[in-house]
């Protein structure tokens, strides 16, 4: 059924959402075809506003994903299953607010959640965001509650933010993430 499983090759999901972190995810992207990773990317409608699908692209070799019914497609497949099945492991970096309020609460509103919540992948959050997003109680409950399903959480971490105060919601380093990713998958 999967390609992967007859050659070993571990195929990573990254789903980017749009925060001006989404630059950072261009390196990690690379860092992972370097290990030998097959990368497929989805771009929320915001992150295409930070970063380009020709970026991602040419940096995973693969096409990139942001439209639900896409209609330029070699083959039309459903998309969403189609990525749920082909995932070893889901990676959403950078995850907003708005990312993980869908995830937790089940909505499949668009190409990203809806992948997610089809999948059986393990998956991995990395939030960006300002810190009064990411300590709202709303964001906490959230957070927790995908937390509860299994998910795992890299980061934030705690530096100067995009909007210029210091604070927790900067997004993980690329090597932790990249770590993170190497140790899922070698379970």
């Amino acid at each position: 059924m999967k390609n992967q499983k007859a050659n070993n090759t571990k195929k990573v999901l990254v789903g980017v959402c749009g925060s001006i972190a989404a630059y950072k995810i261009c390196g990690l992207v690379r860092k992972l075809k370097e290990k030998g990773i097959d990368v497929k990317c989805i771009l929320t409608p915001s992150a295409k506003q930070f970063i380009t699908p020709l970026t991602l692209q040419t940096l995973s070799n693969n096409t990139v994903y942001s439209d639900m019914f896409e209609l330029n497609l070699p083959e039309w497949k459903p998309e969403h299953i189609s990525l749920a099945d082909w995932a070893d492991l889901i990676v959403i970096a950078p995850a907003t607010a708005a990312t993980i309020s869908r995830l937790a609460n089940g909505l499949a509103d668009e190409l990203l959640s809806s992948v997610v919540l089809a999948s059986k992948a393990p998956v991995i959050i990395c939030p960006a965001m300002n810190a009064n997003m990411w300590n709202h109680p709303a964001n906490k409950e959230n957070a927790e509650k995908l937390s509860g399903f299994g998910y795992k959480f890299v980061g934030p971490e705690t530096g100067e933010l995009a909007c210029g105060v210091e604070g927790i919601g900067r997004l993980a380093a690329v090597d932790t993430i990249l770590n993170k990713i190497i140790s899922v998958l070698k379970k």
